[in-house]
């Protein structure tokens, strides 16, 4: 099937829509020159993933609205496992490309942190969203996809905790998409200013079951001097949707940012992930996990860019492939010249389940700096026949034993989500695709 790849919208609706949401002036000039960008770049390339027949951009609804809500009780019961209904005190819902409900605890408030949908932000918070929209983490003239990301933003949060500030208890982000025509385009801004620290979790998922939805998300992520932010992300979109998702991060001197990411989309995905590691002695932690089943394909690029002195970078990730479902794994480790006593470290590894699956892990160390340290560890292949021998040995049925290493298997980003419920969810999500 060839794709149209004309784009769905023209600069008429763009300024409409920008101008319904009452966006400052700066934005819509962004989105104008995006738009007009988008027609003459061509798509990433997602090295031996041939992505030109997917459907990125054919859509009938960019602007779906979706009725808010007063309480969490007023939330579909899929939506409410997500959240720790008991401590939410800081958690922002959105249904398909609407606001559905925000709550920032007072003590973060009189803190100065903001913590809300991206259009408010824009509205009211106008300057400090300039300053980090799409400028110094994903850039709006990359590729074909995140111009068109840049022209067609309709969702999304910011979230900047000033100086000095430690958000002690996680901030939460559920989208939610109901409406199997709509389009999301999702932007995700987190700022934590010098010397400050904040978790954030985001959950996105399907309700409306297998469809042929758009999706294009970006989230830039900054930990200014000596701050720290932790990012935790489930993506659970549903079979038939083509996803794009770009999460972008820059550290500062001494500025941490670890990522724990389960990938677990049911339809055709590309994911960039890249940590900059700008200042001197800065820290970027990669891991990811994913189960790819059916027929889907995936390819997941995740890259550590050393540019500071006593830079620490680390990639893990963990895939499991069965049936026909196939993934690329690109583990890229860069030290620029000048990045000197720098540590990269990566790990790659793929299990499969089935004849038919195939993973590709490719590890890539690109040095330009003599005095570093860097390693690289890759493997591909079937569950360690050992493993279930000792298991079963123990009286642990096949089946159940080979459940129990690839839970084992996967377990580094499990754990390493920072909401319980949250993580819950992601042990479920495994366990019914590897069921």
């Amino acid at each position: 099937m060839t794709i149209d790849t004309k784009l769905p919208v023209d600069q008429e609706y763009v300024s409409s829509f920008s101008k319904e949401a009452n966006e400052p002036s700066w934005l819509l000039d962004l989105r104008l020159q995006a738009l007009a960008k988008a027609e003459d770049l061509s798509l990433p390339r997602a090295d031996k993933t041939n992505i030109t027949k997917w459907n990125f951009t054919s859509f009938s609804n960019h602007a779906t609205k979706a009725a808010a809500v007063s309480s969490i009780d007023e939330l579909s019961e899929e939506v409410k496992a997500l959240i720790d209904t008991e401590n939410a005190k800081n958690l922002y819902v959105q249904r398909n490309e609407s606001p559905a409900y925000a709550a920032v605890s007072d003590t973060l408030k009189e803190q100065g942190v903001i913590f809300t949908d991206i259009q408010t932000a824009a509205r009211e918070h106008g300057e400090l969203l300039q300053k980090y929209f799409m400028k110094d983490g994903v850039k709006v003239d990359e590729n074909r996809l995140t111009a068109l990301h840049a022209a067609l933003v309709n969702g999304g949060v910011f979230i900047y905790v000033p100086k000095n500030v430690e958000v002690a208890e996680p901030l939460q982000s559920v989208f939610v998409h109901e409406d199997a025509n709509a389009a999301l385009f999702n932007h995700v801004i987190v700022v934590a200013d010098d010397n400050s620290s904040v978790t954030y979790v985001e959950n996105y998922i399907s309700t409306s079951g297998a469809n042929e939805a758009v999706v294009n998300i970006v989230a830039e992520v900054f930990a200014n001097t000596n701050a720290k932010v932790t990012f935790g992300a489930v993506d659970y979109l549903s079979e038939g949707s083509t996803v794009y998702v770009n999460r972008r991060g820059v550290a500062g001197r001494d500025g941490r940012i670890e990522w724990a990411l389960g990938l677990m989309n049911e339809g055709n995905t590309v994911s960039e992930n890249t940590t900059y590691l700008m200042g001197d002695g800065s820290y970027g932690d990669t891991k990811t996990v994913t189960v790819g089943r059916g027929e889907q394909k995936q390819n997941f690029t995740t890259q550590v860019v050393h540019f500071g002195k006593h830079s620490e970078g680390y990639i893990l990730k963990h895939g499991v492939m069965k049936d026909s479902a196939s993934s690329i794994f690109n583990g890229i480790g860069k030290i620029e010249h000048g990045a000197s006593k720098a540590n990269a470290e990566q790990e790659s590894r793929v299990l499969m389940l089935s004849e038919k699956a195939r993973g590709d892990a490719n590890p890539i160390l690109l040095i330009d700096e003599d005095d570093v340290t860097a390693g690289h560890a890759a493997s591909v292949g079937r569950v360690d026949p050992v493993q279930l021998y000792y298991l079963m040995s123990r009286g642990i049925p096949r089946v159940e034993a080979e459940r129990l290493v690839i839970h084992g298997f996967l377990a580094p980003v499990v754990n390493a989500l920072p909401i319980e419920t949250v993580k819950k969810q992601l042990v479920e999500v495994i366990e019914r695709k590897v069921r």
